[in-house]
C-alpha cells in the first residue's frame, strides 16, 4: 500500500538573537521571571528587507531537498503551515513556489496555528496516499517578532514567541512499517476566543483603526491558564490515541518530539507518559514558540545531532490556538 515518508528535513533561523536581558531592557521583565514561567533563555528575532515568512521557508525547503537527494522540479505539492503569512492575500505557499525552480505546482497555506505543522503533514500525506502526489514538501514559518508589542502591556506573550522555519520532503514509498503511520487532527472552537488575535479582522466595517491602536486590539490575547490546563490534557490523550491505533504503547516511542509551547508543559506531557530524558526533544530554551515551525526544526535539530536513528519511533505531538490539537507517529 502506497503511504509517505520523510526523506529530508531542514531549518532555517535568523542570525538575531534576543535574549531575556535584552527584552527586559524593554518592559518590567527579567531572565529569572522568563525562564521561571516559560524556559525560555533566548529566541531569533527577523531582520526586516532580508526575513520573510516565504524567504525563511524557501531556505529550509532548499537544505530539506538537498537532504533527500530531490530538486525542486521533483516536488509535486507545496503545503505551508504558518498564522504569519507575508501578506493578508495571497498565502506564503505560492511565494515559495515562486524562489524555487518548482513547476507550477498546487501551493497553498494551512491555518492551523500551533498544530499547523501537522495539519499540513496530513494533509499532504493524504495525497501521497490517493496517488495524487508522488513528491511534497511541507513547511511551518513564522514571523511573530512585529506582532507583539514589546511593552509592559504586552509582556506576557512578546517574551514568549520567536521566528524561523522548518521544513520536511515527503515521498511516496510501498515499504511495510515505515514511514507516516498515523495522523491524528482536532478540534474545538468553543475556546476560538481563549487564544487569538481578532484584528484587523473582517468582522467590522473598519478593519484598522487608530483607536484600536489605542485601546491594544491589535495585540494577540492568551487566556494562560486556559491553554495551559487543555494542553496538559490533550497533549498525551492525542499521543495515545495514535498510539492504540497501532498497537503501541508509551515505551515504544524512541523519540517524542512536541510543539514548543512552554518548557514546563514539556515537562508535564513527559511526566505523564514516563518518558526519560533523552526521549524527548526541547529546545524552547533557544528559539521560543515559533509556532508551526517549532516542531519541523526541533525534528530537523534531531536528525541532525544523531538522535533518530533508522527504524526510530517518532511521535509529534501540538496544542494550541482554535483550540486544536494534533499527532502524528512516524517510523523512520
Amino acid at each position: 500500500m502506497i503511504h509517505s515518508k520523510i526523506t529530508g528535513v531542514g531549518m532555517y533561523v535568523p542570525e538575531q538573537v534576543v535574549t531575556n536581558d535584552d527584552l527586559s531592557k524593554m518592559m518590567d521583565t527579567s531572565d529569572e521571571w522568563i525562564i521561571e514561567r516559560t524556559g525560555i533563555k533566548e529566541r531569533r528575532f527577523f531582520k526586516e528587507g532580508e526575513d520573510t515568512v516565504s524567504s525563511m521557508g524557501a531556505h529550509a525547503a532548499e537544505q530539506a531537498l538537498e537532504r533527500a537527494g530531490k530538486k525542486a522540479e521533483d516536488i509535486d505539492l507545496i503545503v505551508m503551515a504558518t498564522l504569519s503569512s507575508d501578506y493578508n492575500f495571497p498565502g506564503s505557499g505560492v511565494l515559495v513556489q515562486r524562489k524555487l525552480p518548482f513547476r507550477q505546482i498546487p501551493a497553498f497555506d494551512v491555518r492551523a496555528q500551533c498544530s499547523g505543522f501537522i495539519y499540513a503533514l496530513s494533509v499532504a500525506d493524504q495525497f501521497i496516499k490517493t496517488g495524487m502526489v508522488k513528491n511534497a514538501l511541507v513547511i511551518g514559518s513564522e514571523v511573530q517578532s512585529n506582532v507583539f508589542e514589546k511593552s509592559d502591556r504586552g509582556r506576557n506573550m512578546a517574551v514568549i514567541f520567536g521566528d524561523g522555519a522548518g521544513a520536511v520532503v515527503l515521498e511516496a514509498t510501498e515499504e511495510p512499517n515505515k514511514g507516516i503511520l498515523t495522523t491524528k487532527l482536532h478540534s474545538d472552537g468553543r475556546f476560538a476566543e481563549e487564544l487569538y488575535l481578532e484584528h484587523p479582522g473582517s468582522r467590522r466595517k473598519e478593519r484598522f483603526s487608530p483607536d484600536m491602536i489605542e485601546k491594544g486590539e491589535l495585540l494577540p490575547y492568551m487566556n494562560g491558564k486556559m491553554v495551559f490546563v487543555n494542553a496538559l490534557k490533550y497533549f498525551p490523550e492525542v499521543i495515545r490515541e495514535a498510539l492504540t491505533e497501532c498497537n503501541l504503547k508509551d515505551s515504544d516511542i524512541d523519540l517524542l518530539i512536541p510543539h514548543q509551547a512552554n518548557a514546563r508543559i514539556t515537562v508535564q506531557v513527559q511526566k505523564e507518559m514516563n518518558l526519560p530524558d533523552g526521549k524527548v526533544i526541547s529546545n524552547i530554551d533557544r528559539f521560543g514558540n515559533t509556532t508551526a515551525a517549532s516542531i519541523p526544526i526541533a525534528l530537523c535539530e534531531a536528525w541532525q545531532d544523531g538522535k533518530i536513528k533508522d527504524g526510530d519511533l517518532i511521535a509529534i505531538a501540538s496544542f494550541g490556538s482554535g483550540f486544536m490539537w494534533a499527532s502524528a507517529l512516524i517510523r523512520w
